[in-house]
């Protein structure tokens, strides 16, 4: 699922598992292997979905098979999130389709986000299919999404388009397909070059408040 490669001290990191790239069990450890990898032999990250996608959210089929199965995966799930939005290393993320629920969770976690100019959907649809937004993803929503759009993005389940999305928080910038990843690639190189100490450190004073929010509910 995951293919890694480190171009002038640039991870890239491309998520592809020939489907929705579902937030399942193999997209966690792909993850977490990726960023292991990063930090020792990058200085910034870029993480790509496939096609039409970047992600659709938590496995369903995980989720379905009972209350044991899936906490395990949102648990999982919430630790290689909070792993993100707190990651010492720059991370910029290409969307090159539709990110939903989890999978704009990843967005929202990230530093850097853009999504390609094509027809795709942004969004965290939680309230449409009756569930809430666990405190991780809730806290993240409220670090990154605009507060004028808070209650349509959160409470209201809307999903965007990348104009709209770019709008609301979910993504930066939106760029054309065929020069995504060249441009997510020139924004890692130029990020690589800030201090990275200072970068780090900047980045988690700048969340420390989410984040203290989010350790405390996973320790509950």
């Amino acid at each position: 699922m995951l293919t890694f490669g480190v171009e002038d001290k640039v991870a890239v990191m491309r998520l592809d598992d020939g489907k929705a790239n579902a937030v399942g069990h193999q997209f966690i450890d792909s993850m977490n292997e990726g960023l292991d990898r990063a930090e020792n032999e990058a200085s910034s990250v870029v993480i790509l979905g496939r096609a039409g996608v970047f992600s659709a959210g938590f496995d369903l089929k995980v989720l379905s098979e009972g209350a044991e199965a899936r906490k395990a995966l949102v648990d999982k799930g919430a630790a290689m999130l909070l792993r993100l939005f707190r990651y010492p290393l720059p991370v910029i993320t290409a969307s090159s389709g539709h990110a939903i629920a989890a999978g704009a969770l990843v967005l929202l976690a990230a530093d850097t986000r853009l999504g390609a100019n094509i027809e795709s959907k942004y969004g965290l649809n939680e309230t449409a299919i009756g569930m809430s937004l666990p405190p991780f993803g809730l806290e993240m929503a409220k670090c990154r999404i605009s507060k004028r759009y808070q209650t349509e993005a959160i409470i209201q389940a809307t999903l965007y388009s990348p104009e709209d999305a770019k709008k609301v928080g979910f993504i930066d910038e939106v760029v054309d397909q065929t020069a995504l990843e060249q441009r997510a690639i020139d924004i890692a190189e130029k990020c690589a070059e800030l201090p990275s100490q200072a970068y780090s450190q900047m980045k988690n004073d700048l969340r420390k408040d989410f984040i203290e929010r989010i350790e405390a509910s996973l320790v509950s």
